[in-house]
């Protein structure tokens, strides 16, 4: 995964990741936070990997969805941008 993208999905599961399923939590924070691989999650879950993909996918998904719906990143990153000019012009 990208830095990049990874960086998106950590600031999408920071905003909505409490309304996932528990178990869509525990994949994306075992596949973020540590750094594990999916064969790893898999070994640890006692599930497959294309479950632990499956579930991973689904979550990150839904994690778009809500914030297309609610918009809370985006209104975020305004407003940063709103106050980074606001400083701009105090100088």
């Amino acid at each position: 995964m990208k830095l990049e993208e990874n960086v998106r999905i950590t600031k999408l599961y920071d905003s909505y990741g409490k309304l996932l399923s528990l178990a869509q939590q525990e994949v994306v924070e075992q596949m973020l936070f540590y750094d594990l691989s999916g064969s790893e999650i898999a070994e640890n879950k006692n599930i497959s990997r294309q479950a632990v993909k499956d579930a991973f996918s689904k979550a990150v998904k839904k994690l778009e969805e809500y914030e297309v719906k609610l918009g809370f990143i985006r209104k975020l990153e305004k407003l940063e941008k709103e106050i980074i000019s606001l400083k701009g012009r105090k100088s």
